[in-house]
Protein backbone atom coordinates (compact mmCIF):
# COMPACT_ATOMS: atom_id res chain seq x y z
CA UNK A 1 0.00 0.00 0.00
CA UNK A 2 1.55 3.28 -0.84
CA UNK A 3 -1.66 5.07 -1.00
CA UNK A 4 -4.25 5.44 2.22
CA UNK A 5 -7.73 6.58 1.71
CA UNK A 6 -9.23 8.74 5.15
CA UNK A 7 -12.68 9.45 5.14
CA UNK A 8 -12.22 12.74 7.39
CA UNK A 9 -13.89 12.80 11.09
CA UNK A 10 -14.10 15.61 13.25
CA UNK A 11 -12.35 13.79 15.51
CA UNK A 12 -8.93 14.43 15.28
CA UNK A 13 -7.32 10.96 16.26
CA UNK A 14 -9.44 9.00 13.82
CA UNK A 15 -7.38 10.86 10.74
CA UNK A 16 -4.45 10.11 12.44
CA UNK A 17 -3.78 6.47 13.98
CA UNK A 18 -4.15 4.85 10.66
CA UNK A 19 -1.44 6.98 8.67
CA UNK A 20 1.08 7.01 11.53
CA UNK A 21 0.66 3.32 12.16
CA UNK A 22 0.74 1.83 8.86
CA UNK A 23 2.73 5.12 7.32
CA UNK A 24 2.30 5.14 3.19
CA UNK A 25 3.67 7.17 0.97
CA UNK A 26 0.65 9.41 0.30
CA UNK A 27 -2.53 10.02 2.39
CA UNK A 28 -5.80 11.04 0.31
CA UNK A 29 -8.34 12.49 3.08
CA UNK A 30 -11.87 13.20 1.53
CA UNK A 31 -13.22 16.10 3.75
CA UNK A 32 -15.83 18.57 4.18
CA UNK A 33 -15.51 21.69 2.26
CA UNK A 34 -14.10 23.88 5.20
CA UNK A 35 -11.01 21.42 5.51
CA UNK A 36 -10.74 21.22 1.86
CA UNK A 37 -10.41 24.68 1.79
CA UNK A 38 -8.59 25.36 4.70
CA UNK A 39 -5.39 25.62 4.01
CA UNK A 40 -3.90 26.68 7.85
CA UNK A 41 -5.85 23.82 8.81
CA UNK A 42 -4.29 21.85 6.16
CA UNK A 43 -0.57 22.77 7.05
CA UNK A 44 -1.35 21.80 10.42
CA UNK A 45 -1.80 18.15 9.83
CA UNK A 46 1.47 18.58 7.60
CA UNK A 47 3.69 20.00 10.57
CA UNK A 48 2.31 17.25 13.52
CA UNK A 49 3.64 14.30 10.85
CA UNK A 50 6.69 16.24 10.42
CA UNK A 51 7.05 17.06 14.59
CA UNK A 52 6.43 12.98 14.50
CA UNK A 53 9.08 12.56 11.97
CA UNK A 54 7.17 11.55 8.84
CA UNK A 55 6.38 13.86 6.04
CA UNK A 56 4.25 12.09 3.76
CA UNK A 57 2.21 13.24 0.85
CA UNK A 58 -1.53 14.62 1.91
CA UNK A 59 -4.22 15.50 -0.56
CA UNK A 60 -7.37 17.02 0.55
CA UNK A 61 -10.19 16.40 -1.57
CA UNK A 62 -13.45 17.82 -1.03
CA UNK A 63 -16.74 15.80 -1.24
CA UNK A 64 -19.87 15.39 0.10
CA UNK A 65 -20.93 14.18 3.58
CA UNK A 66 -24.14 13.03 2.62
CA UNK A 67 -24.67 11.60 -0.99
CA UNK A 68 -22.98 8.43 -1.42
CA UNK A 69 -22.77 8.05 -5.10
CA UNK A 70 -20.77 11.01 -5.40
CA UNK A 71 -17.75 9.97 -2.80
CA UNK A 72 -17.85 6.59 -4.37
CA UNK A 73 -17.10 8.29 -7.55
CA UNK A 74 -14.25 10.00 -5.79
CA UNK A 75 -12.65 6.96 -4.39
CA UNK A 76 -12.78 4.84 -7.94
CA UNK A 77 -10.53 8.25 -8.90
CA UNK A 78 -8.91 8.17 -6.53
CA UNK A 79 -7.94 4.37 -7.09
CA UNK A 80 -7.77 4.90 -10.74
CA UNK A 81 -5.25 7.63 -10.12
CA UNK A 82 -3.32 5.15 -7.17
CA UNK A 83 -3.96 1.98 -8.05
CA UNK A 84 -1.84 0.51 -4.47
CA UNK A 85 -4.65 2.26 -2.26
CA UNK A 86 -6.59 0.58 0.63
CA UNK A 87 -9.03 2.33 2.42
CA UNK A 88 -9.23 2.97 6.43
CA UNK A 89 -13.29 2.97 7.28
CA UNK A 90 -12.62 4.31 10.72
CA UNK A 91 -13.61 7.59 10.82
CA UNK A 92 -16.11 9.57 8.42
CA UNK A 93 -19.62 9.94 7.98
CA UNK A 94 -22.61 7.05 7.06
CA UNK A 95 -22.71 8.01 3.74
CA UNK A 96 -18.73 7.97 3.76
CA UNK A 97 -18.59 4.37 5.38
CA UNK A 98 -21.46 3.10 3.08
CA UNK A 99 -19.62 4.26 0.11
CA UNK A 100 -16.36 2.90 1.11
CA UNK A 101 -17.95 -0.43 1.82
CA UNK A 102 -19.49 -0.28 -2.20
CA UNK A 103 -15.75 1.11 -3.34
CA UNK A 104 -13.92 -1.91 -1.73
CA UNK A 105 -16.51 -4.48 -3.07
CA UNK A 106 -16.63 -3.25 -6.61
CA UNK A 107 -12.96 -2.67 -7.12
CA UNK A 108 -11.40 -4.94 -4.65
CA UNK A 109 -9.53 -2.58 -2.58
CA UNK A 110 -8.33 -3.16 0.77
CA UNK A 111 -10.19 -2.21 3.47
CA UNK A 112 -9.53 -2.17 6.98
CA UNK A 113 -10.59 -0.24 10.34
CA UNK A 114 -9.47 0.36 13.79
CA UNK A 115 -11.09 -0.99 17.22
CA UNK A 116 -10.80 1.85 19.78
CA UNK A 117 -11.66 -0.68 22.59
CA UNK A 118 -9.44 -3.56 21.26
CA UNK A 119 -6.45 -0.91 20.39
CA UNK A 120 -6.16 -3.07 17.02
CA UNK A 121 -6.18 -2.70 13.52
CA UNK A 122 -8.85 -5.27 11.78
CA UNK A 123 -8.85 -6.35 7.93
CA UNK A 124 -12.02 -6.14 6.43
CA UNK A 125 -11.38 -7.28 2.81
CA UNK A 126 -8.45 -7.91 1.51
CA UNK A 127 -6.10 -6.06 4.18
CA UNK A 128 -4.02 -8.49 5.33
CA UNK A 129 -1.13 -6.33 6.24
CA UNK A 130 -3.57 -4.75 8.84
CA UNK A 131 -5.38 -7.54 10.29
CA UNK A 132 -4.92 -8.36 13.88
CA UNK A 133 -1.88 -5.76 14.33
CA UNK A 134 -1.92 -3.57 17.86
CA UNK A 135 -1.56 -0.12 17.66
CA UNK A 136 1.47 0.46 19.42
CA UNK A 137 1.44 4.55 19.20
CA UNK A 138 2.13 6.64 21.76
CA UNK A 139 1.14 10.82 21.67
CA UNK A 140 2.34 13.37 24.46
CA UNK A 141 -0.49 15.87 25.58
CA UNK A 142 1.61 18.33 23.39
CA UNK A 143 0.70 15.71 20.58
CA UNK A 144 -3.10 15.53 21.11
CA UNK A 145 -3.55 19.33 20.90
CA UNK A 146 -1.67 19.33 17.63
CA UNK A 147 -3.56 17.39 16.12
CA UNK A 148 -6.88 18.84 16.31
CA UNK A 149 -4.91 22.27 15.59
CA UNK A 150 -4.63 23.64 18.56
CA UNK A 151 -1.18 24.78 20.44
CA UNK A 152 0.34 24.12 23.70
CA UNK A 153 0.96 27.68 25.62
CA UNK A 154 2.81 28.03 29.13
CA UNK A 155 0.71 27.70 31.61
CA UNK A 156 0.92 28.67 35.32
CA UNK A 157 2.95 26.10 36.72
CA UNK A 158 6.37 25.14 35.18
CA UNK A 159 6.01 21.38 34.97
CA UNK A 160 9.80 21.07 34.60
CA UNK A 161 10.64 21.84 38.27
CA UNK A 162 7.73 19.30 39.79
CA UNK A 163 9.83 16.12 39.88
CA UNK A 164 11.68 17.77 42.58
CA UNK A 165 8.56 18.91 44.89
CA UNK A 166 6.99 15.04 44.83
CA UNK A 167 8.06 14.68 48.48
CA UNK A 168 6.14 17.83 49.44
CA UNK A 169 2.75 17.14 47.09
CA UNK A 170 1.07 14.60 49.91
CA UNK A 171 2.10 16.36 52.94
CA UNK A 172 0.57 19.58 51.39
CA UNK A 173 -2.84 18.03 50.70
CA UNK A 174 -2.80 16.61 53.66
CA UNK A 175 -2.27 20.04 55.46
CA UNK A 176 -5.44 20.91 53.27
CA UNK A 177 -7.19 18.50 54.14
CA UNK A 178 -6.98 18.91 57.75
CA UNK A 179 -7.70 23.02 57.50
CA UNK A 180 -9.91 22.58 54.32
CA UNK A 181 -13.00 24.67 55.48
CA UNK A 182 -10.61 27.70 56.45
CA UNK A 183 -8.59 27.22 53.55
CA UNK A 184 -9.69 30.26 51.58
CA UNK A 185 -9.12 32.59 54.46
CA UNK A 186 -5.59 30.94 55.23
CA UNK A 187 -4.63 31.35 51.31
CA UNK A 188 -6.43 35.13 51.46
CA UNK A 189 -4.36 36.10 54.50
CA UNK A 190 -0.76 34.83 52.84
CA UNK A 191 -1.75 36.82 49.67
CA UNK A 192 -2.82 39.69 51.67
CA UNK A 193 0.90 40.12 53.88
CA UNK A 194 2.69 39.02 50.26
CA UNK A 195 1.63 41.21 47.80
CA UNK A 196 3.41 41.35 44.39
CA UNK A 197 4.51 44.42 42.63
CA UNK A 198 4.50 44.35 38.86
CA UNK A 199 7.94 44.02 37.37
CA UNK A 200 9.65 43.33 40.37
CA UNK A 201 10.74 40.15 42.15
CA UNK A 202 8.29 39.00 44.53
CA UNK A 203 9.85 38.99 48.20
CA UNK A 204 10.73 35.70 50.00
CA UNK A 205 10.79 36.95 52.96
CA UNK A 206 7.35 38.71 54.48
CA UNK A 207 6.33 40.86 58.01
CA UNK A 208 3.16 42.05 58.01
CA UNK A 209 -0.22 42.39 60.64
CA UNK A 210 -1.55 39.40 62.59
CA UNK A 211 -5.02 41.20 61.10
CA UNK A 212 -5.02 42.52 57.54
CA UNK A 213 -8.10 44.09 56.08
CA UNK A 214 -9.91 41.69 54.02
CA UNK A 215 -12.21 42.02 50.59
CA UNK A 216 -15.21 44.52 51.17
CA UNK A 217 -14.47 45.95 54.52
CA UNK A 218 -13.83 42.55 56.09
CA UNK A 219 -10.51 41.64 58.33
CA UNK A 220 -8.68 38.57 58.24
CA UNK A 221 -6.56 37.38 61.26
CA UNK A 222 -3.81 35.05 60.73
CA UNK A 223 -4.06 31.31 61.48
CA UNK A 224 -1.58 30.34 63.61
CA UNK A 225 -2.29 26.75 63.94
CA UNK A 226 -2.26 26.54 59.81
CA UNK A 227 0.81 28.97 59.21
CA UNK A 228 2.72 26.11 62.04
CA UNK A 229 1.58 23.28 60.25
CA UNK A 230 3.47 24.82 56.92
CA UNK A 231 6.33 25.68 58.59
CA UNK A 232 6.15 21.65 60.27
CA UNK A 233 6.03 20.85 55.80
CA UNK A 234 8.81 23.56 55.13
CA UNK A 235 6.86 25.57 53.36
CA UNK A 236 7.21 28.51 55.79
CA UNK A 237 10.66 29.09 57.53
CA UNK A 238 11.60 31.33 59.76
CA UNK A 239 7.65 31.32 61.33
CA UNK A 240 7.03 34.04 64.12
CA UNK A 241 4.02 35.00 65.58
CA UNK A 242 3.37 37.51 67.91
CA UNK A 243 -0.69 36.16 68.23
CA UNK A 244 -2.70 40.37 68.05
CA UNK A 245 0.59 41.67 66.61
CA UNK A 246 2.37 40.54 63.73
CA UNK A 247 3.25 37.41 61.67
CA UNK A 248 7.06 36.87 60.05
CA UNK A 249 8.28 33.88 58.46
CA UNK A 250 10.09 33.24 54.88
CA UNK A 251 8.83 30.91 51.66
CA UNK A 252 10.86 28.38 51.30
CA UNK A 253 11.23 29.18 47.65
CA UNK A 254 9.69 31.01 44.83
CA UNK A 255 7.50 28.08 44.12
CA UNK A 256 6.50 27.73 46.95
CA UNK A 257 5.49 31.20 47.25
CA UNK A 258 3.33 31.06 44.32
CA UNK A 259 1.34 27.70 45.44
CA UNK A 260 0.27 29.39 48.46
CA UNK A 261 -1.21 32.31 47.35
CA UNK A 262 -3.48 30.50 44.71
CA UNK A 263 -5.96 28.73 46.24
CA UNK A 264 -6.05 25.86 43.74
CA UNK A 265 -3.18 25.08 43.38
CA UNK A 266 -2.90 21.84 46.06
CA UNK A 267 -5.84 19.75 44.72
CA UNK A 268 -4.08 20.62 40.93
CA UNK A 269 -0.38 19.49 42.38
CA UNK A 270 -1.95 16.19 44.35
CA UNK A 271 -3.70 15.39 41.64
CA UNK A 272 -0.74 15.82 38.93
CA UNK A 273 1.43 13.83 41.47
CA UNK A 274 -1.17 11.10 41.88
CA UNK A 275 -1.22 10.55 37.62
CA UNK A 276 2.47 10.22 38.04
CA UNK A 277 1.85 7.88 40.77
CA UNK A 278 -0.28 5.50 38.79
CA UNK A 279 2.61 3.90 36.26
CA UNK A 280 0.17 4.07 33.42
CA UNK A 281 0.69 7.43 32.15
CA UNK A 282 3.77 8.30 29.07
CA UNK A 283 3.08 12.13 29.63
CA UNK A 284 1.52 14.16 32.67
CA UNK A 285 1.34 18.18 32.51
CA UNK A 286 -0.03 20.22 35.04
CA UNK A 287 -1.86 24.14 34.24
CA UNK A 288 -2.57 22.64 30.05
CA UNK A 289 -3.34 25.70 28.18
CA UNK A 290 -4.39 25.20 25.14
CA UNK A 291 -5.14 27.95 21.88
CA UNK A 292 -8.06 26.85 19.67
CA UNK A 293 -6.64 27.51 16.53
CA UNK A 294 -3.04 29.88 15.42
CA UNK A 295 -4.65 33.45 16.03
CA UNK A 296 -2.95 35.72 18.66
CA UNK A 297 -4.47 38.35 20.66
CA UNK A 298 -7.82 39.32 20.88
CA UNK A 299 -9.04 36.93 18.70
CA UNK A 300 -7.71 34.01 20.06
CA UNK A 301 -9.69 31.79 22.24
CA UNK A 302 -7.76 29.80 24.90
CA UNK A 303 -8.99 27.36 27.51
CA UNK A 304 -7.10 25.79 30.72
CA UNK A 305 -6.77 22.09 31.95
CA UNK A 306 -5.79 21.61 35.13
CA UNK A 307 -4.08 18.40 34.65
CA UNK A 308 -3.63 16.17 31.59
CA UNK A 309 -2.22 12.89 30.92
CA UNK A 310 -1.71 10.76 28.09
CA UNK A 311 -1.53 6.55 28.07
CA UNK A 312 -0.97 5.62 24.23
CA UNK A 313 -3.34 7.00 22.00
CA UNK A 314 -5.83 7.90 24.73
CA UNK A 315 -5.72 10.83 27.09
CA UNK A 316 -7.35 11.88 30.25
CA UNK A 317 -8.69 15.09 30.91
CA UNK A 318 -8.82 16.51 34.53
CA UNK A 319 -10.73 19.33 36.06
CA UNK A 320 -9.85 19.76 39.57
CA UNK A 321 -12.33 21.87 41.95
CA UNK A 322 -12.25 23.22 45.20
CA UNK A 323 -16.00 24.18 45.22
CA UNK A 324 -19.22 22.26 44.68
CA UNK A 325 -18.98 20.93 40.95
CA UNK A 326 -21.41 22.96 38.50
CA UNK A 327 -22.80 22.03 35.44
CA UNK A 328 -20.48 24.97 33.90
CA UNK A 329 -17.49 23.18 34.69
CA UNK A 330 -18.89 19.57 33.49
CA UNK A 331 -19.88 21.25 29.96
CA UNK A 332 -17.11 22.57 29.74
CA UNK A 333 -14.58 19.72 30.23
CA UNK A 334 -16.87 17.34 28.01
CA UNK A 335 -16.49 20.24 25.12
CA UNK A 336 -12.46 20.13 25.97
CA UNK A 337 -12.35 16.24 25.44
CA UNK A 338 -14.39 15.96 22.94
CA UNK A 339 -12.55 18.77 20.69
CA UNK A 340 -9.17 17.59 21.44
CA UNK A 341 -9.36 13.91 22.24
CA UNK A 342 -11.94 12.22 20.26
CA UNK A 343 -14.40 9.45 20.86
CA UNK A 344 -12.20 7.69 23.26
CA UNK A 345 -10.67 10.54 25.40
CA UNK A 346 -11.21 9.94 29.27
CA UNK A 347 -12.42 13.30 31.43
CA UNK A 348 -12.48 13.21 35.44
CA UNK A 349 -13.71 15.72 37.45
CA UNK A 350 -11.98 15.60 41.08
CA UNK A 351 -14.21 17.60 44.02
CA UNK A 352 -12.77 18.49 47.19
CA UNK A 353 -16.45 18.70 48.22
CA UNK A 354 -19.04 15.76 48.20
CA UNK A 355 -20.52 15.50 45.15
CA UNK A 356 -23.81 15.94 45.06
CA UNK A 357 -26.51 13.16 43.46
CA UNK A 358 -27.49 16.36 40.80
CA UNK A 359 -23.91 16.60 39.76
CA UNK A 360 -23.51 13.05 39.93
CA UNK A 361 -26.39 12.26 37.18
CA UNK A 362 -25.05 14.71 34.53
CA UNK A 363 -21.30 14.07 34.65
CA UNK A 364 -22.92 10.52 34.13
CA UNK A 365 -24.61 12.07 30.90
CA UNK A 366 -21.49 13.24 29.65
CA UNK A 367 -18.98 10.10 31.03
CA UNK A 368 -17.29 12.28 33.01
CA UNK A 369 -15.81 10.48 35.97
CA UNK A 370 -16.10 12.04 39.61
CA UNK A 371 -14.02 12.02 42.50
CA UNK A 372 -15.03 13.62 45.62
CA UNK A 373 -13.53 14.42 49.22
CA UNK A 374 -14.58 10.93 50.27
CA UNK A 375 -12.77 9.12 47.74
CA UNK A 376 -9.24 11.95 48.61
CA UNK A 377 -9.98 11.74 51.80
CA UNK A 378 -9.86 7.58 51.74
CA UNK A 379 -6.38 7.86 49.37
CA UNK A 380 -8.25 5.90 46.29
CA UNK A 381 -7.17 8.82 43.74
CA UNK A 382 -4.37 6.59 42.21
CA UNK A 383 -6.37 3.50 41.86
CA UNK A 384 -9.26 5.47 40.57
CA UNK A 385 -7.07 6.90 37.67
CA UNK A 386 -6.37 3.09 37.14
CA UNK A 387 -9.78 2.45 36.74
CA UNK A 388 -10.93 5.17 34.70
CA UNK A 389 -8.00 4.30 31.96
CA UNK A 390 -8.86 0.72 32.30
CA UNK A 391 -5.44 -0.18 33.68
CA UNK A 392 -4.45 -2.79 35.58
Amino acid sequence: METLIELYDERAIENILAPEMFRPKRVVYLCPGEIAQNRKRQDALRAFFQNRGWDPELIFMETSLFKSDRILRQLVSVSEKYPDCAVDVTGGSDAALFAAGMFSAQTGAPAFTYSRKKNCFYDISGAAFADNVNCTLSYSVDDFFRMAGGTLLPGRVDNEVLASYFADFDPFFACFLRFRRKWTDIISYIQKVSPSEEGQIPPLAIQGKYTVKGDFGSRKSANKAALEALADIDFLRELKIVPGESVAFRFRDANIRFWLRDVGSVLELYVYKACVDTGIFNDVISSAVVRWDDTVGHGSVSNEIDVMASRGVVPLFISCKATDIKTESLNELAILRDRFGGKGAKAAIVTTEFCSAAARHRAAQLEIAVIDLEELRDHKLVERLKTIMKAP
